[in-house]
């Protein structure tokens, strides 16, 4: 009996010695760089609540994110509304494009019951509104979508900030961001003192430090997507003097490697899996 228990104990121990390596390669993350890492909700903590409502942002908030991701676009009477796609047909119970739909058409649809009947009701805020809600709770980081399709939204995007005394430069908790860097050009200009983010897709993999230089003459943050992103991207990164918050982590794994790649924020639809204390909610 005694050799079967050494022999169970030996079988043991060379288990360990193959899943251990894995195991710790999640978990050998301590508290503090997960709790120094920004942790951005994705449209809200959008993989349990309607991304772009208010319940997904109240979510973020109650999740101990640091900030909140909402997509700003404008309808047909100049309203700016959050939504990410271009057009309603996915998040809500109609079709068309945002730009060519009026404010109280939107506003009308439910946001909510796509994601579970649960959110039925759910409506498209106004950026106004998650301003006034969120603000001085937590960061949020604004994101222009397809401001090409909308002339003038940075404009509309500055008043509706230095309407609220929310431009200065001592107000660290807005980011406003795009993949359309012309945009954040524009947009630096109206909003010196607010810092700004680049976005970047796959194609950006093969970026220079001369694009990256560039991007940081108006940029505080080069944003990429996860899957671009490298010790040495990083390092380049905080080199041009920006730093790097890569989008959009969905699984514990995704968000431990890109810790350990020395990122300094992730985006997030999930924001416990950033923290490794546990985060309850409802």
């Amino acid at each position: 009996m005694k050799r079967i228990f050494s022999l169970l104990a030996v079988v043991g121990i060379g288990m360990s010695v193959f899943t251990l390596p894995a195991f710790a390669a999640q978990e050998n993350i301590s508290k503090q760089e997960r709790q120094k890492m920004i942790n951005t909700a994705h449209r809200g903590a959008s993989g349990h609540a309607p991304e772009n409502t208010m319940t997904s942002f109240q979510k973020g908030f109650e999740m101990k994110a640091d900030y909140i991701e909402i997509d700003v676009q404008m309808t047909m009477d100049g309203e700016l509304v959050i939504i990410h796609d271009t057009t309603v047909d996915r998040t809500t119970n109609g079709t068309g494009y945002v730009g060519e739909l009026t404010f109280e058409e939107i506003r009308n649809l439910d946001a909510g019951s796509w994601f579970n009947d649960d959110y039925t009701g759910e409506i498209v805020p106004t950026f106004e509104e998650v301003l006034d809600a969120f603000h001085g709770k937590i960061g949020i980081l604004i994101e222009l979508k397809a401001p090409e399709l909308y002339p003038g939204i940075e404009e509309e995007v500055a008043k509706t900030l230095k309407d609220r005394n929310m431009h200065k430069p001592n107000n660290k908790k807005i980011i406003i961001q795009s993949f359309n860097h012309e945009s954040m050009k524009k947009s630096k200009e109206l909003l010196p003192g607010v810092p700004h983010g680049v976005l970047a897709g796959l194609s950006w993999a093969g970026i220079t430090d001369e694009q990256l230089a560039e991007f940081a003459s108006y940029a505080d943050y080069f944003n990429p997507n996860m899957n671009i992103v490298t010790p040495s991207l990083v390092g380049r990164v905080h080199e041009a003097d920006m730093m790097i918050f890569p989008y959009t982590s969905r699984s514990q794994k995704q968000a431990n490697h890109l810790i350990n790649l020395n990122v300094d924020g992730i985006v997030t639809d999930y924001p416990e899996h950033v923290y490794s204390h546990p985060v309850h909610h409802s």
